[in-house]
């Protein structure tokens, strides 16, 4: 749910201490493999072609982690790609750095809480007080960053840094369709949401019960199964009270309406977009794919599970 900001921490972070017990970092592929990987990849992740005033862009759903081989495009994608000239995403990474940086550290946790918090950056090889100077939310999603790892899983295999790096190699602009301070407003639970919301995280990550619903989120991710991301709320383990429940609508379902106002914009300047979006916002009564629909455009699916 917030891709860039996560890529953004967890690649300033490294990765920690090695020892045995530790996240293990990722492998990268030497030039054979990769280029063996490259020949062959299939497509993953939901695509659509989305058309109106007389040229089309594209929708792409994304994961914001991935494994050593899902960092190449498939056919469709790579057809997306040659077909547009601008890349979309939420954030610009570019942008996201520097603003964190100078934004002053957030309120402390309630001791409780921090501490639960200090053992887990613990678990995770993290330095003491590394995470200290992030909102609380990119603190946890930082450290389910870094427990995925133990299923090979990590953020600079992600599709979204894949598409980001071909931007910069290609000259190709890159537009971001929320600004920090939005996301961040979106992302950080209230006063009220703030303790339960936490605890429910952290007592994920203490149980060992994060790994499995990331597989099977990934999974279907790979598959575009939209179907079961869908019912994600249903099976993550991480939405089940009220609060919870209030905090998700917000992060996902109520930000697609400014995303889906943003993109027609930019389409509608003439742009030939191709829109990276967390494939989380393709799902629900406000579907990305849904409200563009509803400003008029054709939504074909390119990539979806049958």
């Amino acid at each position: 749910m917030i891709r860039t900001l996560l890529l953004t921490v967890s690649l300033a972070l490294g990765a920690g201490t090695a020892r045995a017990t530790c996240p293990p970092a990722p492998a990268q592929p030497g030039a054979d493999q990769a280029a063996a990987w490259a020949a062959r990849a299939p497509d993953r992740g939901p695509l659509w072609r989305i058309s109106r005033d007389g040229h089309s862009s594209y929708l792409f759903g994304s994961l914001h982690v991935g494994k050593a081989d899902w960092a190449y495009p498939g056919p469709a994608l790579r057809q997306a790609w040659g077909e547009t000239e601008v890349l979309a995403v939420e954030l610009d990474p570019a942008d996201v750095g520097p603003a964190l940086a100078a934004m002053p550290p957030p309120e402390p946790l309630p001791a409780p809480l921090a501490r639960r918090m200090e053992a887990q950056a613990a678990a995770a090889c993290l330095p003491p007080a590394a995470l200290a100077r992030f909102p609380v939310m990119l603190q946890i999603s930082t450290l389910m960053l870094f427990e995925s790892r133990r299923d090979g899983f990590d953020a600079g295999f992600g599709q979204d840094l894949m598409l980001l790096a071909w931007a910069k190699r290609d000259g190709r602009p890159v537009q971001s369709l929320e600004s920090l301070e939005e996301q961040l407003a979106a992302l950080e639970p209230t006063a009220a949401e703030l303790p339960i919301v936490v605890d429910g995280s952290l007592k994920q990550l203490q149980k060992g019960q994060v790994r499995a619903p990331l597989r099977k989120m990934a999974d279907a991710w790979a598959r575009a199964d939209m179907k079961t991301l869908a019912d994600y709320p249903r099976w993550c383990a991480c939405v089940d009270t009220p609060d919870e429940r209030a905090w998700f609508k917000r992060v996902n379902d109520d930000r697609n309406v400014q995303l889906a106002e943003r993109i027609g914009q930019l389409h509608g300047a003439g742009q030939r977009l191709l829109v990276a979006v967390g494939a989380l916002h393709m799902s629900g009564p406000q579907a990305l794919p849904t409200l563009l629909a509803r400003q008029g455009f054709t939504v074909e699916a390119v990539h979806l599970a049958k």
